[in-house]
């Protein structure tokens, strides 16, 4: 038995970490990857809980026993997707999501060729600077930086399974949700899943 795996990106602030945090709520038997990050510990933010925060020195030995399903460099700071941890939690049937940039999608299709994957879309240019203003993480500069990059991140959209855009958010999590039902409602898995229903019911 194996849980699936989903790769969900998104430009910041197209609420990626919102919906995720949603559909978990809503949802049994899904976990998302927590990743290890260099990055500085924002307000509020707990060390293995929102991230396993690291300093480089670190990162950079872990890159070397490879134990990262995939890593980049976002904004100046590494980020990492565990491989033990995502392979452990698929194999108890638990579906993973990985929260990352096109980049490490990328690499995780090179990988795992099966991996589902969904690309969050804001409803418009406007909408996405609103959001990260409204965030009040980042500062005008970091935020300009976000928006010049957002549409050379939202032009590898095509590359993704499905596409989510937000603008209702309810909406957005309801089509979420709906992915992850449907994928567990295939045959392959509902055969897997219930194979002692199945026999009894064949025999």
């Amino acid at each position: 038995m194996s849980g699936t795996l989903y790769i969900l990106s998104a430009p910041s602030g197209a609420g990626k970490t919102s919906l995720v945090s949603a559909l978990l709520d809503e949802t049994d038997n899904i976990r998302v990857s927590i990743s290890h990050t260099t990055r500085t510990r924002r307000e509020g933010e707990q060390d293995q809980v929102n991230y396993h925060f690291v300093d480089r020195s670190q990162f950079e030995h872990m890159i070397a026993d490879d134990a990262f399903l995939e890593y980049a460099e976002v904004f100046g700071n590494f980020y990492g997707t565990s491989k033990q941890w995502v392979e452990d939690t698929l194999a108890k049937n638990e579906d993973v999501i990985l929260e990352i940039d096109w980049q490490g999608a990328q690499l995780i299709r090179q990988a795992l060729p099966e991996t589902n994957s969904i690309f969050i879309l804001p409803p418009s240019k406007q909408t996405l600077m609103e959001r990260l203003q409204h965030r009040g993480l980042d500062d005008e500069g970091v935020i300009a930086n976000r928006l010049a990059l957002a549409a050379e991140e939202m032009s590898h959209y095509p590359e993704y399974d499905y596409v989510v855009i937000n603008d209702d958010f309810n909406v957005a999590l309801s089509e979420l949700r709906a992915i992850v039902m449907a994928r567990r409602l295939l045959q392959k898995h509902q055969t897997t899943t219930h194979q002692q229903l199945i026999q009894g019911l064949l025999a």
